[in-house]
């Protein structure tokens, strides 16, 4: 289940991706003995995801039958629905823990090295799978259409929008980074339909972000969200979906995906209008070759 990156624009309501709530409201429904009998699955769903039906039932203690049955009682048209289901419930709520303890071991310091690497190149993979340039096209054009570019993101992942908003600027673009609470707020708040909004958050989302990119799409802003899973509340909340995975080895999370995604945008808006850009790359070209901000011996 690692390395799984997407690309996609929102998911239609009905999708298992945005069904947590639904999902918790049927399973109060069932009857108490099978709430006990699912109940660890929904709890711990990467110990479960990759399981047949009849190893699942067999380690419930019941039968496939019943698991069937519970899993229709939940929403779902069959198991396999229910599996991808799983599985984005163990990306939403992934802990440092569960990803250390996901890692394989071989006892050796040069090996946990090596692997962090392999899991970094396995992320990039599926992004480089799964990407869709005509999307990336698409939103640089609103991007230079855009009244203003807002991008929002707290915690380790404002390092993401600072390092995107930098990017942005060379090109002379109006675009803004906001980071903490109030600002995100203030800035969500003023957002219009010529806005558009780029919310950065994974596994479940921090609450800030998710809440500034509601009350902007509220005001009408284009919001798309970059995340790593549609269990996300930014799936919901805005109208285009990026996801690119941060699995790691370790107890931090993995953004080279997220970055090499970020990248991917970055080199289509520069292309999106080359002549401009060449403009700016001939005024920098002589302050990166010859300015006084280098070391000099």
């Amino acid at each position: 289940m690692k390395g799984n990156s997407l690309v996609r624009m929102r998911p239609s309501s009905g999708s298992p991706q945005l069904r947590i709530q639904q999902v918790n409201q049927r399973l109060d429904r069932l009857s108490k003995k099978r709430r006990e009998v699912i109940r660890p699955v929904l709890e711990h769903p990467r110990d479960f995801v990759l399981l047949s039906i009849r190893a699942l039932a067999s380690g419930l203690g019941t039968d496939p039958a019943t698991i069937v049955r519970i899993v229709r009682g939940l929403g779902f048209s069959g198991y396999r629905q229910f599996q991808h289901y799983l599985h984005e419930l163990s990306l939403a709520f992934a802990t440092s823990l569960d990803t250390m303890q996901a890692a394989e071991q071989d006892g050796s310091l040069p090996g946990h090295a090596l692997q962090a690497i392999d899991q970094d190149l396995k992320n990039l993979q599926g992004l480089r799978n799964s990407v869709e340039p005509a999307r990336l096209v698409a939103l640089s054009a609103r991007i230079y259409k855009a009244r203003q570019i807002l991008v929002i993101a707290s915690d380790l992942a404002e390092y993401l929008a600072e390092y995107f908003e930098y990017q942005l600027s060379i090109l002379g673009l109006p675009v803004v980074s906001a980071v903490s609470g109030g600002r995100i707020t203030h800035l969500a708040r003023a957002a219009t339909p010529q806005h558009v909004v780029l919310a950065i958050s994974f596994r479940r989302a921090l609450r800030q972000t998710v809440e500034g990119a509601q009350l902007a799409h509220r005001h009408g802003a284009y919001c798309v969200g970059i995340t790593d899973n549609y269990l996300s509340p930014l799936a919901a909340t805005c109208q285009e979906v990026f996801l690119a995975s941060i699995e790691s080895t370790s107890f931090t999370a993995s953004y080279a995906a997220p970055i090499a995604l970020l990248n991917a945008l970055l080199a289509t808006c520069g292309e999106y209008r080359r002549e401009e850009t060449l403009k700016i790359a001939r005024e920098l070209s002589e302050d990166q070759r010859l300015g006084s901000r280098w070391f000099t011996p």
